[in-house]
């Protein structure tokens, strides 16, 4: 079963096809006693072998690691235009740092943030500065290790999509998108504070 699309607050189905990365080795050392899984330092990610290796089909509307998108730039620019191809980012990956600085993130219809693990709290941050600093108006997307608990957080800060794990309850999900009803706090979905929308 695959993973079912929340957009806004309603299931949808998703026109948009995931490109993944190819897997590569990671190596294990030990450390302290554990197995840990590690980047060797100044190892880039995606390695160039990777971003090469990934297969861009011809048709369709397609969401691409960043980096692929670039390597493919030139030959994707016609169908970019008509609005086919969307990009996603690991958490640990600057978005602003890989594109030119006329190139503005409005191009894209929809951008992904993918998070390996729930308590990276990158994802609220990199949403947060996408929408505020780069003004980003269209469909901004959360993938990855996505809890219920965390999806009221993450419309806060500007999402307005997510991708829930087939493993995980999508109508749960939808509920959770509703668990405050009057946020004290302004931010990206709500401007003011409780204390400025509340006549006392």
């Amino acid at each position: 079963m695959n993973s079912q699309l929340v957009l806004h607050d309603k299931i949808q189905d998703d026109a948009w096809q995931v490109i993944e990365l190819p897997a590569i080795e990671v190596e294990i050392k030990k450390q302290a006693g554990k197995i840990v899984q590690f980047k060797l330092t100044g190892e880039d990610f995606p390695t160039q072998k990777q971003i090469e290796d990934t297969v861009v089909p011809e048709k369709g509307h397609l969401i691409l690691p960043l980096k692929v998108f670039l390597h493919h730039k030139k030959a994707l620019d016609q169908r970019l235009k008509l609005g086919e191809i969307a990009i996603w980012i690991y958490t640990h990956e600057e978005i602003e740092k890989n594109l030119d600085n006329g190139d503005s993130l409005n191009q894209f219809p929809l951008i992904a943030i993918k998070t390996e693990k729930f308590a990276d709290g990158r994802i609220f941050s990199i949403a947060a500065r996408i929408r505020n600093k780069f003004h980003f108006k269209n469909d901004l997307r959360a993938m990855g290790d996505v809890l219920k608990d965390q999806l009221y957080f993450l419309k806060r800060v500007g999402f307005s999509s997510y991708m829930i794990r087939a493993d995980r309850n999508v109508n749960d999900a939808i509920s959770s998108l509703k668990d405050f009803s009057d946020p004290y706090q302004g931010a990206y979905d709500l401007k003011e504070p409780v204390w400025r929308r509340k006549n006392r």
